[in-house]
């Protein structure tokens, strides 16, 4: 079943350049799918446009037959969630709990029930010795496992991580590449993984 659709996506910086242009592709449910090329050639673009951070200059972007509006964007983003690059420009709280807990809490979801999640998705990145810890004061490994978990945590559908191993070190790309390898197997989470590695 398709889980996205992108037809004739076009979208341009400065209206002169496009950045993306008449893109179209599909992305069936569940699966693992690598959007590769080099620097600049709009990836990151892309997921931007998919999650509603820029807005399209023409082109048509559905998930689950909705269409990408003003009108269903909130819908659609409660469905997608997003490693960045730099997880240190995702760190909100003092500690990695309260930084896997904001989504949860911005989504007004109760003490009690938060924790047992909260501690379910450090486990699952291996990072519960660290709930205490400040988070940037950790390994960018150890930051990215971190916004991982944050983002699990919402219990997305789609997973979009953007170059989310490219300022890691070999071990730090092996390591979260291995976990986002899991996250697929033991999930039906439909994976997009932007990389120009």
């Amino acid at each position: 079943m398709e889980k996205i659709r992108v037809e004739d996506l076009t979208f341009s910086y400065d209206k002169e350049t496009n950045a993306v242009e008449h893109v179209s592709f599909s992305i069936e449910e569940g699966s693992y799918t690598t959007i590769i090329g080099h620097n600049g050639s709009g990836k990151s673009t892309i997921a931007k446009l998919l999650i509603g951070l820029l807005d399209k200059d023409q082109g048509h972007i559905y998930v689950d037959q909705d269409e990408l509006s003003i009108d269903t964007l909130y819908d659609i983003r409660d469905k997608v969630g997003i490693v960045f690059q730099n997880p240190d420009n995702q760190f909100i709280g003092a500690t990695v709990a309260d930084d896997i807990a904001f989504g949860l809490e911005n989504h007004q979801v109760g003490t009690e029930k938060m924790q047992p999640i909260i501690e379910r998705f450090a486990q699952k990145v291996k990072m519960t010795e660290y709930m205490q810890s400040e988070p940037t004061k950790l390994s960018g490994g150890q930051k990215q496992r971190v916004a991982i978990a944050g983002v699990l945590a919402m219990s997305p559908q789609i997973l979009i991580f953007d170059e989310s191993t490219s300022m890691l070190d070999p071990q730090g790309k092996a390591e979260i590449n291995e976990l986002i390898q899991e996250i697929h197997k033991e999930s039906n989470i439909t994976i997009i993984s932007i990389t120009h590695d």
